[in-house]
């Protein structure tokens, strides 16, 4: 059991309980997975820019990605139908909880100009993230980096509200902006 995984369970449940007036133990939120996905764009020709792409993203994940495929030809995005566009992972259970641990405590730490993440959640209990370039992560190897290449990071919760969902996610040690809201 991890770090954050015990602390879910000693302390942030029994919080969240008494805060929101669960009267049931299963309706308290919690961290359902984490899916992070990459968009390759011009990359996606390039055969060698893809394995690298691939590599990056199962060291900072510690899982094999999952290709995503277009669906259909579209001309003025001179796609063709079947053509790898990105990569997806989804982490679940203990790799989850290491990865928000390494997220929270590392990782945004090191995004240049970093002074928290803002409170914007989708309206149904998960939280998106955007990064601009994976060299935050300090499983990369800087000197291998060919490009600069961005991701999107979403942590999916139980949560029916986005005060549920930013709750959770601040007592899990989520770095959120403390001048806003």
């Amino acid at each position: 059991m991890s770090i954050l995984q015990k602390k879910f369970k000693e302390e942030v449940q029994p919080a969240l309980q008494k805060k929101f007036g669960y009267k049931n133990p299963m309706l308290i939120p919690s961290l359902k997975k984490i899916v992070i996905s990459m968009g390759l764009a011009e990359a996606a020709k390039d055969k060698n820019a893809i394995q690298a792409c691939q590599k990056e993203m199962t060291m900072l994940s510690g899982q094999k990605p999952v290709l995503t495929h277009t669906k259909k030809a579209i001309a003025n995005f001179k796609s063709r139908k079947g053509q790898v566009i990105g990569f997806k992972v989804t982490l679940r259970k203990k790799r989850m909880y290491d990865f928000l641990f390494r997220f929270c405590h590392i990782v945004a730490p090191r995004i240049r100009d970093f002074r928290g993440l803002p409170f914007k959640c989708d309206g149904r209990g998960s939280y998106s993230v955007g990064l601009s370039d994976q060299q935050v992560f300090p499983e990369i190897n800087l000197d291998e980096v060919k490009r600069t290449q961005g991701m999107n990071i979403t942590f999916v919760t139980s949560a029916k509200t986005d005060d549920e969902c930013v709750e959770l996610l601040r007592m899990l040690g989520f770095p959120f902006k403390t001048e806003d809201k």
